[in-house]
């Protein structure tokens, strides 16, 4: 097999894995620790895709909605151009999804221009570090990755500060990409962690090298997992703390909360590192997405798989 063509394979079980890790989660937001496995406590008997708390089997949230209308805009512009991915994330807001964070709704429903929004509610709220950003950034660091760690993490800022005032949040969109394009390649991302936080804004550093430390774990967490920083910490935790895509995800979800969302980080990161075969068949084989204010759109697995092919080839070829 080529590189060019292991490169690809890992982008797919990115986008894929991390669509998969956010239906997974849905059900779960917000309920307790370790729910998951109470309910499913052997690995790989099925059933896991239940759907629940308003989300049918298989049905994914405004996570992947959200990094879908992302990356068909990367591919319909030929590149990043952020008026027209937030004109897009605007047109979905105003179409009433079932699920929409607090920050991002209030920036996309604020009628201000899209290079204002976020930074004008920063402004006035103070409070923009959720993961709103982080876990929508699946298709864009696929995108990304060829162009190297400074364009990726750049590209990731610019992104993230479409939504969110808070560097914070720029800086940990910015580390999950920098830490696809190394999986990407085939490397162990975890072993490029101290490279990836000497690129971190100083003042962001050290917040994210504890939690992405060796021995933190998310029980150490001093806020809520809808942060971005524990977001990016837990998922990094569940994939240093399991060696398969099943297991990395099962124990992403089993930490309660904010479940959709750190699966999704930690789906992504998983697939990119064991590639698309690690991912359950019965996962995928329900998984859809459903897009508010496109029409009647829903893409299922072969769609997704699609678009992560023409999101790796774009840069690549």
């Amino acid at each position: 097999m080529t590189d060019s063509a292991g490169h690809t394979r890992r982008a797919i079980a990115t986008i894929l894995g991390s669509a998969v890790g956010d239906a997974l989660g849905a059900p779960f937001e917000f309920g307790p620790e370790g729910a998951f496995s109470a309910r499913f406590p052997l690995r790989g008997h099925g059933g896991e895709m239940c759907g629940g708390g308003g989300w049918d089997p298989g049905e994914a949230t405004d996570d992947t909605q959200m990094a879908v209308l992302l990356g068909e805009s990367l591919l319909e512009r030929g590149g990043l151009e952020l008026p027209d991915v937030f004109d897009r994330f605007r047109r979905w807001a105003a179409a009433g999804p079932k699920d929409i964070g607090l920050q991002t709704e209030a920036v996309l429903s604020s009628g201000d221009p899209w290079d204002l929004a976020a930074a004008l509610h920063f402004q006035v709220n103070q409070r923009a570090a959720g993961n709103g950003a982080l876990m929508r950034a699946a298709t864009s660091a696929v995108y990304f990755a060829p162009h190297g760690r400074e364009p990726t993490m750049r590209a990731a800022r610019r992104i993230a500060a479409l939504t969110h005032g808070d560097r914070a949040a720029w800086e940990g969109t910015a580390i999950f990409h920098e830490l696809i394009r190394v999986a990407l390649t085939g490397e162990d991302p975890l072993t490029a962690l101290p490279d990836v936080l000497g690129a971190v804004h100083p003042g962001h550093r050290v917040r994210y090298a504890t939690v992405l430390a060796p021995d933190w774990h998310p029980d150490r967490a001093t806020e809520f997992n809808g942060a971005v920083w524990p977001c990016l910490g837990s998922a990094v935790w569940a994939l240093r703390t399991t060696t398969s895509y099943e297991d990395a995800v099962r124990a992403a979800v089993d930490l309660g909360g904010d479940t959709d969302t750190v699966a999704a980080v930690t789906g992504g990161l998983a697939g990119a590192v064991y590639g698309p075969a690690a991912i359950p068949e019965r996962w995928t084989e329900p998984l859809h997405v459903p897009l508010p204010g496109f029409g009647d759109r829903v893409l299922r697995s072969p769609q997704l798989v699609a678009l992560a092919q023409g999101l790796a080839r774009r840069n690549t070829n």
